[in-house]
C-alpha cells in the first residue's frame, strides 16, 4: 500500500506544480478561458484525449465489457465515427475563434438559444464531473480500505479537482493533460500483454468467457448496440469542452493535426481498455470485484500485478494511470461549464464592464460551486454507465442537432434551434419518469432516452426551421466565411 501511496502522491504533486507553474501566465480572461490561443497540436492531443477518455470508459465502459466483452466497444465506437467527423469541423470552429458554445448559439441564432445551451450544458457536465468523483474515490477505498470509504474518496478527490481546476484555468488543465495522457497510454499498453500472459494467453481467456464476449454483438441487440452507439457519436460531435480546446488552438491547422492524433489515441486506447476489462473478466470472475464491475480496471492494477518489484510498480503505475485520467476528466468537465456562467451569464448580462481581475475572481467562484454541485450529485449515483449515458442524451439530443445545423443548414432559423434545444432537453429528463413507465407500452418505455429525445429534438429544428423565415445573410455570414 506504500507503495500505491507513493505513486498517487507524486501524481499529485506534479499535478500541483503543473498548475501552479502556469498560474504566473494567466493575466486575462482569454488567457483563463482559453488559454491565450496558444496551444500547438502536440498539447491539444492530449488534451483532447484526456477530456474524452475519464470515468464513462475507465468504469462505464469497463463494466460494460466486464459483464459483455467486446460488444462494449460500441460505446466507444460512437466516438470513433463522431471524430471522423470532426475532422471537417475542427477547422471551421477554431476560425469562428468564441469562446462557448453559447457563444456560437447566439451568433447563429439569438439569445434564447445561448440560454438554453447553457441550462443543457450545465445538466450534462456537471453530471459527468459527478461520477468522475466516483470513480476517484473508489480508487482511494481500494488502496485504502480501512482508512477512505467511497464516499470520503468523493470529497477528497472533490476537492483536488476543484483546486487544481480554479488555479490557472484551461492553460493549467491541457497541460497537466499532457503528463497524464502519456502516462495512461503508455502504463496500458504495456499493462495489457503482462495480464494476458497471467491468465494464460488469449486462447485461455476466450476458453473460459461466454462466445458472445467475442462478438460484434455480443448478447446485445442491434438496438442496444445503437443506444450505446449513439450517445457517444452525438455528444463528441457537440461536445463543448472538444470546441473551447479548438478555440485555444495556436491555428486552424493545429487544430485539425490535433484531431488526427486524438482520432488515433481514442481508437488505440478504448480498445485496450475494453481489452483489460476483457482480461479481468478471465483472471477475475468472481469474488468482490463481480459484484462492483466498474472497479475491474483499478482492481487489476492492485491484485494483477503480483510477484517481482517492477511488476509491483507497474501495478501501481496502471493504479496512478487511471486515477490520474479520472482526474483530468473531472478538470475537463468542471472547467467547461463554469466558463458558460462567466461568459454566457455574467459577462453577457450581470457585468459586461467587469475588469480581467473580477472576472477571473468570479470565474474561479464558478468552478468551486459547480464542483459541490457536481459532488452532490456524485453521492447519489448507483451506475456510472447509466448515469454517462443519461449525460451523453442531455447533451447529444439537445444541442449536438443545432450545433451542427450552424455550420452545415443555412436554412436552421432561431426558432427551429430554441425549439430543438428545449425539446430535447426535456425528453431527456422526463423520460425516466413513472409516467412513461405507466402509460406508454413496454417496448416504447423500456428503451433508452436517446432515440425519442433525438428523434424528437430533429423533427423540431427541421419543422419549425422550414415554417419560419429564413435567417438573414447577416446571422450567416461568419459562418459562410468559416
Amino acid at each position: 500500500m506504500n507503495l500505491y501511496a507513493i505513486v498517487l502522491s507524486v501524481i499529485v504533486v506534479t499535478l500541483l506544480t503543473v498548475s501552479l507553474t502556469r498560474l504566473g501566465k494567466v493575466k486575462t480572461k482569454a488567457d483563463y478561458l482559453v488559454a491565450g490561443r496558444s496551444l500547438p497540436a502536440f498539447v491539444l492531443v492530449f488534451t483532447l484525449l484526456s477530456s474524452w477518455i475519464g470515468s464513462g470508459s475507465l468504469l462505464g465502459g469497463a463494466e460494460n465489457a466486464y459483464k459483455h466483452g467486446f460488444a462494449a466497444l460500441w460505446q466507444g465506437g460512437g466516438g470513433w465515427a463522431g471524430l471522423l467527423l470532426i475532422y471537417f469541423i475542427a477547422p471551421r470552429a477554431r476560425k469562428f475563434a468564441q469562446f462557448t458554445i453559447p457563444d456560437l448559439l447566439e451568433a447563429r441564432y439569438n439569445q434564447a438559444a445561448r440560454v438554453l445551451g447553457v441550462i443543457a450544458i450545465l445538466f450534462c457536465y456537471t453530471a459527468v464531473t459527478s461520477y468522475q468523483f466516483v470513480g476517484g474515490g473508489d480508487i482511494l477505498h481500494l488502496i485504502f480500505p480501512d482508512l477512505i470509504t467511497p464516499d470520503f474518496g468523493k470529497y477528497i478527490i472533490a476537492a483536488f479537482v476543484i483546486v487544481f481546476t480554479a488555479i490557472a484555468g484551461m492553460a493549467s488543465v491541457a497541460y497537466m493533460d499532457v503528463a497524464i495522457g502519456l502516462l495512461a497510454t503508455f502504463t496500458m499498453l504495456i499493462a495489457l500483454p503482462i495480464l494476458v500472459h497471467h491468465a494464460g494467453g488469449w486462447s485461455a481467456i476466450h476458453a473460459s468467457l461466454p462466445a458472445t464476449h467475442f462478438q460484434v454483438l455480443g448478447d446485445l441487440t442491434f438496438i442496444q448496440g445503437l443506444e450505446l452507439f449513439l450517445p457517444t457519436c452525438l455528444l463528441l460531435l457537440g461536445n463543448q469542452s472538444m470546441y473551447q480546446k479548438f478555440f485555444s488552438a495556436k491555428s486552424e491547422k493545429d487544430a485539425t493535426r490535433a484531431v488526427v492524433g486524438w482520432i488515433i489515441g481514442t481508437v488505440v486506447l478504448e480498445t485496450v481498455i475494453v481489452a483489460l476489462a476483457v482480461t479481468g473478466s478471465s483472471l477475475f470472475a468472481s469474488g468482490e470485484v463481480h459484484a462492483r464491475p466498474r472497479e475491474i480496471l483499478a482492481y487489476l492494477g492492485l491484485h494483477g500485478f503480483s510477484g517481482s518489484a517492477p511488476l509491483r510498480l507497474l501495478g501501481a503505475l496502471l493504479m496512478g494511470a487511471i486515477f490520474a485520467k479520472i482526474i483530468s476528466t473531472a478538470n475537463n468537465w468542471l472547467f467547461s461549464p463554469s466558463t458558460n456562467l462567466v461568459n454566457d451569464i455574467y459577462l453577457r448580462y450581470i457585468n459586461p464592464q467587469a475588469s480581467n481581475t473580477k472576472t477571473l475572481a468570479v470565474s474561479r467562484l464558478m468552478v468551486v460551486l459547480l464542483g459541490l454541485w457536481a459532488l452532490y450529485q456524485s453521492l447519489h449515483i448507483e451506475s456510472v454507465l447509466k448515469k454517462s449515458l443519461y449525460a451523453y442524451t442531455i447533451y447529444g439530443a439537445a444541442l449536438t442537432p443545432v450545433i451542427l445545423a450552424t455550420f452545415y443548414w443555412r436554412r436552421a432559423t432561431a426558432a427551429g434551434a430554441v425549439a430543438s434545444i428545449a425539446v430535447g432537453t426535456f425528453v431527456t429528463v422526463f423520460w425516466d419518469t413513472g409516467f412513461v413507465h405507466t402509460h406508454l407500452p413496454a417496448v416504447v418505455s423500456e428503451r433508452d432516452a436517446i432515440l425519442p429525445a433525438l428523434v424528437a429534438s430533429l423533427l423540431c429544428l427541421i419543422a419549425v426551421s422550414l415554417l419560419t423565415s429564413p435567417p438573414t445573410e447577416k446571422q450567416l455570414q461568419p459562418f459562410s466565411e468559416a
